[in-house]
Parts: structure tokens; sequence; C-alpha cells
């Protein structure tokens, strides 16, 4: 069965999202027993949550989620002077034709979730439901 050219794939492929959970667990092994030499790792409770890959497997994106977010800026740039010790780290427990190179997020998804949360709550979106619709007039 020939494959249709112009599809693109729903999402990641198995290996994508395996790859990534490896490296998922590798950066998190390294920030659980203090490798990194920065201080803010442990003045912030850092979570990584999802580590994406690209199709190539050459590319992960880390997202971090901080429960101090005033530190946010910080622990990025640490996270980035530290880009070249947690890829050799990566490398070393990921075992990988390339080493991918390792990009870091902050993971957003909880402040979006929470303001949609709350605006799902808010009084006028709560008058809007209580309202009886159209639709039910009809039956």
């Amino acid at each position: 069965m020939k494959r249709d050219s112009d599809s693109k794939p729903a999402g990641p492929s198995q290996r994508m999202l395996r790859v990534g959970e490896l490296i998922r667990h590798a950066v998190t092994e390294i920030l659980s027993r203090g490798e990194l030499p920065e201080q803010v790792f442990t003045q912030a409770f850092v979570t990584i949550p999802e580590v994406r890959m690209s199709p190539d497997l050459k590319l992960a994106t880390v997202y971090v989620t901080l429960h101090n977010e005033k530190l946010g800026k910080a622990v990025l740039k640490a996270f980035e002077n530290n880009r070249k010790i947690i890829r050799t780290d990566v490398a070393r427990k990921v075992n990988l034709k390339f080493a991918p190179d390792v990009r870091f997020r902050l993971d957003d998804r909880l402040d979006e979730a929470a303001k949609i949360d709350a605006l799902l709550r808010s009084p006028e979106v709560q008058r809007d439901l209580a309202r009886p619709s159209d639709d039910q007039d009809d039956e």
C-alpha cells in the first residue's frame, strides 16, 4: 500500500516518544544527583514534565516547570550554561547515533490551564451556561 506523500503524521512517532522519555529520565537524574554546579537549581523546585524530540532525533526540547516563578529566567540561563554537561551526560545514558542538541523552554501549560479555568468560572460564562438555549424550545 502506497503512502500518500502529502499526509503528515498525526503526532510524534513511538520512537520519538520513547527517546524523549529516556532523555527526560536522564535530565531528571542529573538534577536529582546535584551534578550541575549552579546554585539556582537547589533554590527552585524544578520538574521536567516532557521532552519533545524532532523527527530526526537531533533536537530535544526539554520543558521545565518551576514552582518558584520568580526564578524562571535564572533557571533557564543556568540550564543554558550547563547545556554541554547535560548533552554529554545524556549521550552517555541514551544510546543514539547522534547526541541530540538540547534546548530548554519554560512549560506554561499549567498557567494556561489556570487562565482557562478562571475564564470558565467567570460570572459571564456561568450566566451564559445557565441561560436556556433556543434549541431546547423546539422540542
